[in-house]
């Protein structure tokens, strides 16, 4: 399955299949026509002009003022990137870093960058062939671009740096041994056309939109199971509570709660009670603020991957190269902060709802075990899932809020976007772990109902839901338990 690399709009659900499906990737006769008469223009220019150009005949940052000459301009890249390729921490995941790749050779595809056709090329090599750079997580200010991951990500290219292929970790010099490849080797402003850009943040966000959604749908399922267990009411869905506060995301989830519970036995069951804890009954309100926030910054988002974000910015059409601001990742900074916030949230509420399961109400055993006291039964799952959402809590704190001038100066404000994206990328993966501890608490739950049903789709994820995770009778280790209710909700 070939994707052409072209001008067409790249959309974050067409980049989840071209992961998720393995597509190979082709640069499109257009995107080779826009990256050929770009770089053509761009050495035309550096030959007829003597007026220095910021990142082709100078340095860089602070040192924009200094002039290099032609026989060092080759070197000057080659020294970018040496010299910006400071990442510390872990490692980021491989499939961010594919994305990375991808979004990298999009935004030069438009021909607004300078970089030659091989220089590409070889990026789509290393995305094709399964080549992963070995970037780190910690070191981008997210404004002259991500600058130290897009540094470590594209030293391979020329022979430096490290990749991992096939499961091992290699040189970049072994790795194109391997393949037959010889070394990049770079013209005038490629260095910059590489590490300049918010290829790195961007990444973070698809990923984080990715899984989000795929997370925000389980919330809702989850939820609906937690209802039905916990005895709760239908009434606050009821379409004509929320179209008097037409929120899209509220109207969506009201909706798609009664879908969910319709056909319940249990839902249709009289209630000796009016109104249910906050975290049953404003379901719609919580999970549809998310959905709202989801929406908003999956169109933020949508922009910046379509966009060329490095500098300067190489307009043949126009006769023009400028140094701006494209790679500043403010525009997205404060997104990525906001979602994790609003992730945070569906976990927030989720182990409100864990607590009321265990709290031992509305005829449930205390800490759903049979026979609790000798059994603690389901207590500390609660505790765990309390823990994680304190720490979500902890990395919301958004990071665009922060600035710490570099470059001597002259880059004085900074977006720290990437480290938006870093506490993003960790708040998906404990909102993760936090509904799949509601779900083994809602299942084990729900068997207390018995022989009451709950509705066919409810009792459909329930079902499935048992192939991998058993009922708890008495006590046991439960944390396999939980990790298999992790992986369920990644199927």
């Amino acid at each position: 399955m070939i994707h052409k690399i072209s001008a067409e709009h790249l959309t974050i659900e067409r980049i989840g299949e071209i992961i998720e499906k393995g597509y190979k990737l082709e640069l499109s006769d257009d995107a080779r026509r826009r990256i050929i008469k770009c770089r053509e223009y761009l050495d035309r220019k550096i030959a007829e002009t003597t007026a220095p150009v910021y990142g082709v005949t100078t340095g860089f940052g602070s040192l924009c003022n200094v002039s290099v000459g032609a026989d060092q301009l080759a070197q000057l890249q080659i020294n970018l990137m040496m010299s910006h390729a400071c990442g510390v921490g872990d490692r980021v995941p491989n499939e961010i870093v594919k994305i990375m790749l991808l979004l990298k050779i999009q935004s030069l595809s438009y021909g607004y960058s300078g970089s030659k056709l091989d220089t590409v090329e070889r990026l789509v090599d290393f995305f094709n062939n399964d080549i992963y750079p070995i970037v780190y997580m910690q070191g981008s200010l997210g404004a002259s671009g991500d600058l130290v991951p897009l540094a470590h990500l594209t030293l391979p290219l020329v022979g430096l740096g490290e990749v991992e292929y096939k499961g091992k970790v290699m040189t970049g010099a072994e790795v194109l041994k391997e393949m037959n490849w010889q070394p990049i080797q770079l013209g005038s402003k490629e260095g910059l056309a590489l590490l300049n850009g918010t290829q790195n943040m961007s990444a973070f966000a698809v990923w984080s939109l990715l899984q989000s959604e795929r997370l925000s749908d389980w919330a809702d399922r989850i939820a609906a199971m937690s209802l039905d267990a916990y005895y709760g009411l239908l009434s606050p869905f009821t379409k004509a509570v929320h179209v008097v506060r037409p929120h899209k995301g509220q109207l969506d989830t009201a909706a798609r709660m009664l879908e969910l519970l319709q056909g319940s036995e249990i839902a249709a069951r009289p209630k000796p009670y009016v109104q249910d804890p906050y975290s049953f009954r404003c379901i719609p309100q919580v999970h549809g603020a998310a959905k709202d926030t989801l929406a908003y910054v999956k169109s933020v988002i949508d922009t910046e991957i379509n966009s060329a974000t490095d500098n300067p910015t190489v307009c043949p059409d126009e006769d023009l190269i400028i140094s701006a601001g494209n790679f500043h990742g403010e525009p997205i900074a404060l997104p990525m902060d906001f979602l994790a916030i609003g992730m945070s949230e569906l976990a927030n509420i989720s182990e409100r709802r864990t607590y009321k399961l265990v709290s031992g109400t509305r005829d449930l055993p205390s800490f759903l075990v049979a026979t609790p006291g000798v059994n603690s039964g389901f207590m500390i799952t609660q505790y765990t899932a309390a823990s994680v959402v304190s720490l979500n809590k902890s990395l919301c704190t958004p990071a665009s809020v922060d600035s710490i001038p570099s470059s001597q100066g002259q880059e004085d404000h900074v977006s720290m976007g990437a480290n938006a994206a870093i506490k993003l990328y960790k708040v998906v993966l404990n909102v993760e772990r936090v509904l799949a501890i509601e779900l083994f608490n809602a299942a084990q739950a729900l068997e207390f109902r018995r022989p009451l049903k709950s509705s066919p789709a409810v009792e459909k994820l329930f079902e499935d839901y048992r192939k991998v995770v058993p009922f708890i009778v008495n006590d046991e280790v439960m944390y396999p338990h939980i990790q298999h209710s992790i992986e369920f909700l990644r199927k």
